[in-house]
């Protein structure tokens, strides 16, 4: 009796796996969010998913002002090479990248009180985009609609003022349409309420549906893609270089540095707007810094240079611009790259002059680094003359930064300054001795 059991299970099982197989799919997406990278690449991954999981039908579940021409192109041409019916429902607004979105859809649905249109390409500022921009979105509008049968003009009208439909446009004014005008010209295929309604509409019963949702991976570089970590990322890879170079050979701080940096750089070059050279600019300037630190010396052209490049090179990753053309990024973009860049920097700085000796002198920070000295009142003594050299004076054998060697009586000794840069060859006298190491400032001062 339990075998038997078990065997209608397993049976029943299957038959509802075979009835599962044999139902309709229909996947829905959603773009109800500005049109960026993170959005191309969000439709880009669902329609990959569409034909995995082998969706008979794609909704895309509309509510957008607008966003970047070039991500909207990307989209566009995705949605034109799908080969399952793929119906828009626009449950509020398709402005602008969104209408021509809809348009390259085979359906356009919309709800009561719902509007499509104006398409009009703007700049960060606001304002319409020179005429050649103007002229490549009327020729995209025209285009799409020619392909999924719309009319043309009207679709040209929803961009280009200019254009003059009788009893649809005047000159002047741009397209936008509200449902019922949709409707009347051609622009909606029904007014519904939900995408239950589209699919009854269209026939479409006992079917299985699913909303596409990014994975884990996904969604943490959409959270790392935030202004406000990439703020917190440029903090942590400040601190960390700092730290490692206060203490070298305990690795811990440079590891968080190189996974910071990773976290920053790869999430924005996944998603489009990191582009090589702008790779190349900042590690560039980090290069020019480290040189700046190891091995020129001195603070010059090397240190300003790496300092600029380090800037600006983190600023432009965040921008979906074209090289140093910025028209169609917007401003709230712009400024919130500079806030991101410039509050993570000012952290770091904040970090490394009020919170690093707090740090330095935790137990935790001391068990992972030798910060005690060697006391001659505790029973140390010095391998070497050096507890009665203060007042002596030598010169600089090798660069101070501010510790090196300096030569004094003959003999080399490892000696360190006050926080002063110290060229070689500089007089040097001795003030100080922590251990065997001198303590020394330039004879002059």
């Amino acid at each position: 009796m339990k075998h038997l059991l078990t065997l209608l299970a397993c049976l029943a099982f299957f038959v509802a796996q075979a009835q599962d197989n044999t139902r309709p799919k229909v996947m829905v997406m959603s773009v109800r969010a500005e049109i960026d990278p993170r959005m191309s690449r969000y439709v880009k991954l669902a329609l990959e998913h569409a034909k995995e999981s082998k969706a008979d039908y794609v909704i895309v579940d509309m509510d957008t002002f607008g966003g970047a021409l070039d991500d909207t192109k990307a989209i566009v041409e995705l949605l034109l090479a799908f080969d399952k019916p793929l119906w828009v429902f626009i449950n509020s607004d398709a402005a602008s990248a969104g209408a021509l979105i809809s348009i390259a859809c085979d359906s356009i649905y919309m709800s009561p009180g719902a509007t499509i249109g104006a398409a009009t390409v703007v700049t960060g500022e606001g304002v319409a985009a020179p005429d050649k921009y103007q002229s490549y979105m009327r020729s995209i509008m025209r285009s799409t609609a020619e392909v999924n049968h719309r009319d043309p003009r009207i679709a040209e009208g929803m961009v280009d003022e200019r254009v003059v439909i009788d009893s649809v446009k005047q000159a002047g004014k741009v397209i936008t349409f509200t449902t019922s005008e949709a409707l009347r010209h051609g622009f909606c295929e029904a007014s519904v309420q939900s995408i239950e309604e589209i699919l009854e509409r269209n026939h479409v019963k006992n079917y299985v549906l699913e909303r596409f949702e990014l994975n884990v991976a996904e969604k943490i570089i959409a959270f790392v893609i935030n202004p406000f970590i990439s703020g917190l990322l440029i903090l942590i890879i400040i601190g960390g270089i700092y730290f490692e170079l206060q203490t070298p050979g305990i690795g811990f701080p440079l590891l968080a540095a190189v996974v910071a940096l990773v976290l920053y750089l790869v999430p924005y070059y996944i998603h489009g707007l990191a582009a090589y050279w702008e790779i190349l600019t900042l590690i560039v300037g980090v290069l020019l810094l480290m040189a700046e630190v190891f091995i020129i010396p001195g603070f010059g052209v090397a240190g300003i240079a790496g300092i600029i490049l380090t800037v600006v090179s983190l600023m432009l990753i965040m921008l979906n611009n074209d090289y140093f053309n910025f028209e169609n990024v917007p401003l709230g973009d712009i400024i919130t790259s500079l806030y991101a860049t410039f509050g993570g920097l000012a952290g770091g700085a904040l970090l490394l002059f009020f919170i690093s000796p707090r740090i330095t002198n935790t137990k935790a920070f001391r068990r992972m680094a030798l910060t005690d000295t060697q006391e001659r009142s505790q029973g140390y003594v010095a391998t070497g003359p050096v507890q009665s050299m203060e007042g002596k004076t030598g010169t600089a054998y090798t660069v101070l930064r501010p510790s090196g060697k300096v030569l004094i009586d003959g003999n080399l000794h490892d000696a360190y300054t006050r926080g002063d840069y110290i060229e070689k060859g500089t007089p040097v006298v001795v003030i100080g001795i922590e251990g065997v190491t001198l303590k020394v400032k330039p004879q002059d001062l």
